[in-house]
């Protein structure tokens, strides 16, 4: 006898071991036709698995997150068939799950065509009305790698003869095609009906430079097709947003070959940047901070100290000077911590939080470099806050409401809230792991927060909070982050005076806001589609004259919209003013000035805001007010 748990805590017995398939059609048929897996004391598994002791028993649908894993998962194989029908020759690698779908790596004579995407995918739905099953079997190392070389997988043989060697693997078969994997799958192939294929890439055999270039075709796979037609929509909008062409559109930065992940910033995007960095500057002063600067460059041996050589030296850009080694700092904390232990500081002056506009590098792999996404070099608002223990929580709560006002200044008014926990490479004690990821989320029930929990995710010295923001088009962006070290503080010798006159150790809360300028800043172009709200806009105001008799007004209006402290462009060319508005609406400048005769004679201005939205005439002290407002509120 069986017996088998549900969800609603009900039980039912079973005289000989069941399916998970054979309970779902014990509960209803309805059920049984929308089972695509199942959980078997919290471990997922195919709806054949055979549930052989008593046990705690989900049933997976495509209303279960894992369900959508479980459907991208078993597309990537039906690829993968798809490809091996239509191109027998070609030789499967590795297909995962990603994020919004999947991909597949293949090994071909030639490469892939969009027309051969076009066909693989109407193989894939011929594939689909066949409903063939997916079946599991499992073998041996040693036979599934003899299965695999026998049919020419060569790939696939390497991979499992990498696997220890006495251990079992299993594989999956579909019609004439059978997979090296894990699992779980849908049972059958008729469960996929909402597939695209998206477009073709290069990548290396196990991502290794020396070996391979294979082919990679990326797909998405959804539950409904509304679903897919509603990211499809998401993708077009992101490419019309596209901080990339947006910044060479609009003239405010541009990259090139000779300085791979690096930035040149022009006029108008580095008045973006300004404006960002006053904003920051601004927060760090009413938030007790104290801005420090710390050397770029330092010895090996400090890097050495803290940890970073032993769990992140991959990622840092060395040199050497007089036989010394030396790395630029791809963080800014060892820097901080020299600061802190310059001087004896008493517990009195605790918690001391130091700021730092810190320029870092990281030698990031070329293939993973992406516009200001992901960069070489960037700078952060990085902030460390030395506290006792017993001030970790209120500094928590603290700076997460901190955080969240900033956000809101910006334009983001939703926040993801998730604990990483920590690493299996890490420094520090069990227990210290404890005390540390203990505040953390007590901080956040302490806010409000609803959150979640990234295992295994923390940085090497600490468990650490991140901050996600969601954006105009319901895009994700990771930004803001704090990290409790109880380790580095230790490892670099920075202590202070307790109150009972003892040295202690003080505990080290690292913190960012926005993370990387770089990154932030094009996170808002996208998320503004270029079109930046006035107070960060890099020209404010352009004004514009329609003959030559009002280009001293039309200048006169500039130079004391200039004084009031706006930034302001006088357009005083001999074009048509149709021509020259068109022009400037493309720049998305927030408001358009015009001055003709009745504007001059009458000492007032016409104004269009953004979207050629007509707000009329009015007297310059009037729109003085009106810019004025827009920019303290950041409206």
């Amino acid at each position: 006898m069986v017996s088998v748990k549900l969800p609603d805590g009900s039980q039912r017995q079973f005289d000989t071991p069941p399916s998970v398939a054979q309970v779902a059609a014990s509960i209803g048929a309805g059920l049984a036709k929308a089972a695509l897996a199942g959980k078997v004391n919290g471990q997922l598994v195919d709806t054949s698995f055979v549930i052989e002791q008593d046990a705690d028993l989900a049933i997976v649908t495509d209303k279960d997150p894992e369900g959508l894993d479980v459907i991208r998962h078993s597309t990537a194989h039906l690829l993968a068939y798809a490809v091996k029908e239509l191109f027998p020759d070609a030789q499967v690698t590795i297909g995962p799950v990603i994020e919004n779908g999947f991909y597949y790596d293949f090994s071909y004579k030639r490469p892939f065509t969009p027309e051969d995407l076009l066909a693989i995918e109407k193989k894939m739905l011929e594939l689909v009305k066949k409903d063939e099953p997916v079946q599991r079997r499992v073998l041996p190392r040693d036979e599934a790698v003899a299965y695999f070389t026998s049919i020419g997988e060569h790939y696939k043989a390497e991979i499992i003869a990498s696997i220890p060697a006495g251990e079992d693997v299993s594989l999956y078969a579909e019609g004439g095609f059978t997979d090296l994997c894990r699992g779980p799958h849908v049972p059958s192939t008729g469960k996929l009906k909402v597939f695209k294929l998206m477009k073709l890439a290069g990548a290396y055999w196990r991502g290794d430079s020396n070996k391979e270039m294979l082919q990679r075709i990326y797909g998405t796979a959804w539950v409904r097709k509304e679903d897919q037609e509603a990211y499809l929509h998401m993708l077009e909008e992101a490419e019309k947003r596209d901080h990339r062409k947006l910044g060479r559109a609009l003239d405010l930065f541009h990259f090139q070959e000779e300085a791979p992940g690096l930035i040149f910033w022009h006029p108008k995007g580095w008045i973006i940047w300004q404006q960002v960095e006053k904003y920051m500057r601004q927060v760090f002063q009413d938030n007790g901070y104290q801005e420090v600067k710390a050397p770029q460059i330092l010895d090996r041996t400090l890097w050495e100290r803290s940890g970073h050589w032993e769990n992140y030296k991959e990622n840092m850009f060395t040199t050497e000077s007089e036989n010394r080694a030396y790395a630029l700092k791809p963080m800014n904390c060892p820097g901080h911590v020299q600061i802190f232990r310059s001087n004896m500081h008493s517990y009195r002056e605790l918690p001391l939080r130091y700021g730092e506009f810190g320029q870092c590098h990281r030698n990031e792999p070329s293939g993973s470099l992406h516009g200001m996404m992901r960069v070489r070099g960037f700078t952060q608002d990085d902030g460390h806050i030395f506290c006792t223990e017993d001030q970790i929580l209120d500094e928590c709560v603290a700076f997460t409401a901190l955080l969240q006002k900033v956000y809101h200044d910006f334009g983001f008014t939703e926040v993801i809230f998730k604990v990483a926990t920590r690493p299996e490479k890490r420094v520090g004690s069990d227990d210290l792991w404890d005390k540390a990821e203990t505040a953390l989320i007590e901080s956040l029930k302490r806010s409000g927060c609803e959150y979640s929990i990234s295992p295994g995710e923390g940085a090497f010295y600490g468990p650490k909070i991140e901050y996600t923001l969601k954006d105009a088009i319901g895009r994700m962006w990771q930004c803001g982050t704090i990290q409790v070290d109880f380790s580095m503080p230790n490892r670099l010798e920075a202590e202070y005076v307790a109150e009972d006159n003892s040295r202690r150790t003080p505990v080290m809360l690292h913190r960012a806001i926005l993370g990387s300028f770089e990154r932030f800043i094009g996170m808002l172009i996208e998320n503004h589609s270029g079109a930046m709200p006035l107070w960060l806009a890099p020209v404010q105001v352009v004004v514009l004259n329609i003959s030559d008799a009002q280009a001293e007004y039309a200048q006169a209006i500039a130079q004391n919209l200039k004084k009031q402290g706006f930034r302001v462009h006088a357009d005083l060319r001999n074009e048509k003013i149709t021509y020259k508005i068109r022009e400037h609406s493309v720049q998305k400048l927030p408001y358009i000035i015009v001055v003709g005769d009745k504007e001059r004679d009458g000492n007032t201005v016409a104004v269009r805001a953004r979207g050629n939205v007509d707000l009329g005439v009015m007297p310059i002290e009037q729109l003085v007010d009106r810019l004025r407002n827009e920019v303290e509120t950041r409206g």
